[in-house]
């Protein structure tokens, strides 16, 4: 039932036709997505698509003549493939949104083989035998990729929920926005790995924001370097809890603010060697960090600068603020929290987190309201030089030096639950992405530069081995074999301070309210 509508845009200059198809589970579908041409528009009908055989196209469109895949108004199209012998899409793109599809199946969920200015929104990616949604094919830089308020769970294999770049600076995401998007339960029996959000090595200037992940056997967001690609990633407003190791490990090159970890296996924040040289040039702010057994925040084999300022970090049996090696050159100011200090000299502000916050607990589950009080250790009581501009919520701080993810005041805007955080200050159902549903207030799509068409990565089987060369893990609560040197002199960057040196080279933003 394939209905090609011609549409014309009137331009200044000229008339340029394109066309709007409409095709559902009966149609050639990777046929028609092979035939696209610039401003091309497909509307797929509800229902199940079974795939066999390789399932691959590419897909180019401009700035000005996007090409958009969606789902049709209600409906939930879904590509499925019953066994592992090949992924469900493979594709290259450029200038092309995918909205409101839903993929299981197959080994890898989505491949992308090479791609710029490719958006995937509000879809889902669910009960795949390898990683959900993979960005790695070796060579490839992909460039200002949007992955938005999707669903991704219950992986297989190595398991990752995202899996963006390559070991060893091998490919590497740049200028690229992961945001809003659910991730969960990437940590079945035979998962080797799974990460929920992994960026790796030589990735730079991406920003991970706004995410709920939650039930994963790695860490919930694993980062590496930049390896001097390009300027430093921020990881700034997500929440987690039960991650099956650290919550948050990030190496170097980034600011890691106004996040919330409530359990993990590991540390609830740890940064070591991973590839690179260790941890430098990383700004630790204004995070909230709730371990049960592991440390609130370690920090091992460091070889640059390092800033760890206004965080609340509460451990029950582990370490609040853990050091390997020469601290000489961290800086550390403004932190709070419960648990010894080791390896480096600094006062902890004490802490109680039964009466520091609204209803928390170190049980590592919901429901928890890590909102401050007002009577407790944490409003006002950091340190003004490192106090960023917005908090957890989008709130504007007000240069209050409120400890932790939150902004003391009228209480959060969201309370915490599995499912999606809020975009633009609408509640999105748990579970419920939306065919076509709004990506989040704050999101500018604007115009991009054009970084040149994706090319074919080859088979569309995900068989290559991915699994990581480096250790990965929390090397443990006191056992560490390796040295830390670090230090910082500069206050942290606000939101939008970091986002001018992350986006010299183009990447509009605009702060979500």
């Amino acid at each position: 039932m394939r209905f090609v509508l011609p549409l014309l845009l009137c331009l200044t200059t000229s008339s340029l036709a394109f066309a709007q198809i409409e095709a559902g589970p009966g149609d050639d579908i990777e046929g028609i997505l092979n035939g696209l041409a610039p401003g091309d528009e497909v509307i797929l009908a509800d229902g199940m698509y079974t795939l066999s055989g390789r399932f691959g196209f590419s897909a180019v469109g401009t700035e000005a003549e996007p090409i958009v895949i969606r789902a049709a108004e209600g409906a939930s199209p879904h590509f499925h493939r019953p066994d592992a012998s090949q992924n469900v899409w493979d594709f290259s793109a450029e200038h092309v949104t995918i909205r409101g599809l839903r993929f299981s199946g197959g080994s890898a969920g989505l491949r992308v083989e090479g791609a710029t200015n490719l958006t995937i929104e509000a879809c889902e990616i669910f009960d795949t035998e390898d990683v959900a949604l993979r960005v790695n094919d070796g060579g490839q830089t992909y460039t200002r990729l949007q992955v938005l308020r999707n669903h991704i769970h219950d992986t297989g294999g190595t398991g990752e929920g995202m899996y963006l770049g390559c070991n060893d600076n091998g490919c590497r995401l740049a200028q690229s926005l992961i945001q809003g998007n659910h991730v969960h339960h990437t940590n079945a029996g035979d998962v080797s790995q799974g990460d929920g959000i992994e960026l790796k090595d030589g990735s730079y200037e991406t920003i991970i924001r706004d995410n709920v992940i939650h039930d994963t056997n790695y860490p919930c967001i694993l980062g590496y370097s930049t390896s001097g690609n390009g300027g430093p990633n921020l990881v700034e407003g997500n929440v987690m809890w039960n991650c099956g190791d650290n919550g948050i490990q990030w190496e170097a090159n980034a600011t890691i603010q106004n996040n919330i970890v409530l359990g993990a296996g590991g540390s609830a924040f740890a940064s070591q060697n991973h590839q690179e040289d260790g941890p430098n040039e990383l700004v630790v702010v204004h995070n909230t960090f709730i371990n049960m057994g592991g440390d609130a925040l370690a920090i091992r084999s460091a070889s640059g600068p390092v800033t760890v300022a206004n965080n609340a970090l509460y451990a029950m049996g582990g370490r609040a603020f853990f050091v390997n090696g020469d601290a000489s050159r961290i800086t550390a100011a403004g932190n709070a929290g419960t648990g010894s200090v080791e390896g480096i000299t600094t006062t902890l502000i004490a802490g109680d987190i039964g009466a520091d916050f609204v209803a928390a607990s170190f049980t590592g589950s919901l429901p928890q309201d890590v909102y401050p009080t007002a009577a407790g250790a944490l409003g006002g009581a950091g340190s003004t030089e490192h106090v960023v501009m917005f908090d957890f919520d989008g709130r504007d701080r007000m240069g209050e030096a409120d400890i932790g993810a939150y902004a003391l005041g009228a209480g959060p805007a969201w309370m915490i639950m599995e499912g999606f955080k809020p975009a633009g200050g609408v509640v999105v159902p748990p579970g419920d992405a939306g065919p076509g549903t709004d990506a989040g207030a704050g999101v500018d799509a604007g115009p991009r530069p054009d970084g040149g068409p994706g090319s074919d990565g080859g088979p569309g089987v995900d068989g290559g081995a991915r699994p990581d060369a480096g250790p990965r893990t929390d090397a443990g609560i006191g056992e560490d074999d390796g040295g830390c040197g670090c230090r910082v002199g500069s206050r942290s960057p606000s939101p939008r301070g970091a986002l001018a040196l992350l986006f010299l080279t183009g990447l509009l933003y605009r702060r979500r309210r």
